[in-house]
């Protein structure tokens, strides 16, 4: 044995009594994480409403929900490499005070661009949250009870996006739309102090160098790409300079970013991950799935409080059914990988996604709440049935000393996926929207609408409500809703489409086989869980580097784990 072998063993043993409460602590913080996106999407049409919330236009609200997950996807390598530097919990209590500071200053923005860059930071604060989590409960948790620790840790994003509505709801029907920022203040100081109280000093196994220029190059990369997209819903033209130049050089400095990572001795992102076809095809299921998922929730949010005439409480009632089906299909998910393999367990949920996409081209302002909720929750049970399968055939190819740096990809991709799904469909909504209303005579009263009160109304859905409801014109709101209902409607076909894609993806590049079997007489291949739901088992690598469960190219070489892969 040896002694950092030796070092580790005497630190488990140090720490076996506390691993609970840490635990307990540290699920807190990771849930702040998911609590906060999904109170965001009963958010943000009282963000839009010019006298109570901030009167933001539709480009302006997907920086305020892109921001944060741009950010968050960036820097989430940085995050892991700072944890291993500096101590998880170090970097624990940096997160939180960065998360709690910019949550505090977003509740009282006085505008969308301020809000903006708090959104931005708190991306930051969480980048540095999620690694921290999961390195300390790896490092503070006897083996034993490990597996289990990590379950409990994964299950807060469901807890987060199922409580985040309805605590968004209440808030905003009893305060100001600030509340939902707020209240993210007072955790934070829970969380700080339990850190401190219960969370031990531990030691990242290694010191790793940040790629800072790579990095940067990621971010502002991503940003250019996705600047672009919202300007082109934002009535500019494709060849203008707002939206062509942003995505040339936005696409120039992504290829920049690959061109340095095949260079850079410590890559944020190693890209000898994708020579695995199974990594790769999961990686590309991750995206669509997320981008049609994150785009999906933000036009079915604008939809509930716009045509439906929901409350945020109660929109946020209704949302729980999707978060409610993610849990059940994730614990659905390892018998029917089992039963059918991963390949057409992921196809069954990606195409029972885009079947309820489909089923929005039929929702008007009449469509019953019982009917909305049942799609939501296939919806969910459909993600839910999609994410430890791919999961497991994207580490089953994988060798131990890359294992950390797949874990980080699987965990950007689905941040980059929900950035580009909410610029995508925020961008066909305010498109098509605009367009519609561009040629709708709209009703004024006696003494007609003001230039600026119409142009508000031909850009904006939930300005022309608001207008509706103070100048008492229930003709104007019912002009508005018609235009958003098309608006939605090619939203969702589009998402389908999405949706279908992956589908196609997903039957085709993950093909798996199971050409082992365990000592236990259980099948395991590269498409298998270990039956808990917690993770892949199987032929990730069963002492020597490559890929044994026929992905492509066996990853060789020796050293550790790329420069930015979260610590395992």
């Amino acid at each position: 044995m040896t002694t950092a072998n030796r070092a580790e063993e005497a630190e488990e043993k140090a720490v076996p009594s506390r691993s609970w409460p840490v635990l307990l602590v540290v699920v807190c913080a990771q849930m702040l994480i998911w609590l906060d996106t999904s109170v965001l999407n009963v958010a943000v049409t009282t963000l839009a409403d010019p006298v109570d919330g901030l009167g933001a236009t539709p480009a302006e609200l997907e920086w305020v929900a892109s921001a944060y997950t741009l950010v968050f996807a960036g820097t989430l390598f940085a995050g892991g490499a700072l944890a291993d530097r500096f101590g998880p919990r170090n970097t624990l209590v940096a997160g939180l005070a960065l998360f709690g500071a910019a949550s505090g200053a977003g509740a009282f923005a006085t505008g969308p661009a301020w809000l903006i860059v708090a959104r931005a930071v708190m991306g930051a604060g969480s980048a540095l949250l999620m690694p921290a989590t999961l390195s300390v409960i790896v490092q503070s948790t006897p083996e034993e009870k490990r597996t289990r620790a990590i379950a409990i840790w994964s299950s807060s994003s469901g807890l987060g996006v199922a409580v985040g509505p309805v605590v968004g709801g209440a808030l905003l029907s009893h305060f100001w739309w600030g509340s939902v920022f707020l209240v993210n203040v007072p955790i934070v100081a829970l969380c700080l102090a339990g850190v401190v109280a219960v969370v031990p000093e531990l030691k990242g196994p290694r010191r790793r160098v940040l790629d800072l220029p790579g990095l940067a190059l990621s971010v502002l990369g991503l940003g250019g790409v996705v600047f672009g997209i919202i300007e082109i819903g934002n009535g500019q033209t494709w060849y203008g300079p707002y939206v062509l130049l942003p995505l040339l050089l936005g696409c120039a400095l992504l290829a920049l970013f690959v061109a340095g990572q095949r260079r850079s001795p410590a890559p944020s992102l190693d890209l000898r991950l994708f020579r695995q076809p199974g990594f790769t095809a999961g990686s590309v299921v991750l995206l669509i799935a997320f981008m049609a998922l994150a785009g999906h929730l933000f036009y079915a949010a604008f939809y509930l409080q716009g045509p439906r005439g929901l409350s945020p409480a109660d929109a946020g009632t209704v949302m729980i059914a999707a978060a409610i089906g993610i849990v059940l299909g994730s614990q659905a998910s390892p018998a029917l990988s089992r039963l059918l393999s991963a390949r057409w367990t992921v196809a069954a949920g990606v195409l029972a996604t885009a079947a309820t996409y489909v089923g929005y081209l039929w929702f008007d302002g009449r469509t019953p709440i019982l009917t909305v909720a049942a799609l939501l929750w296939v919806q969910g049970f459909g993600m839910g049935l999609v994410g430890t399968p791919v999961t497991a055939v994207m580490m089953s190819g994988v060798p131990p000393h890359l294992a950390g740096a797949g874990s980080a990809v699987n965990s950007v991709t689905r941040q980059v996926g929900g950035t580009l799904g909410v610029a995508m469909t925020g961008s066909i909504l305010s498109g098509v929207y605009r367009e519609r209303m561009a040629g709708a005579e709209l009703p004024g009263g006696p003494r007609g609408l003001t230039p600026d009160a119409e142009e508000q109304a031909r850009t904006s859905a939930e300005a022309a409500r608001s207008l509706a409801g103070s100048l008492r014109l229930p003709e104007l709101a019912a002009t508005a809703d018609r235009a958003f209902l098309d608006a939605m409607y090619a939203a969702t076909f589009w998402t389908a489409v999405l949706a279908l894609v992956g589908f196609a993806v997903g039957v085709v590049g993950l093909r798996t086989r199971n050409v082992s079997t365990g000592s236990d007489g259980g099948r395991k291949g590269s498409g298998d869980d270990d039956g808990t739901g917690n993770g892949p088992v199987g032929l990730r690598d069963r002492g020597e580097p490559g890929d044994r469960a026929g992905h492509g190219t066996p990853l060789r070489g020796g050293g550790g784990p790329g420069h930015g892969d979260v610590p395992r």
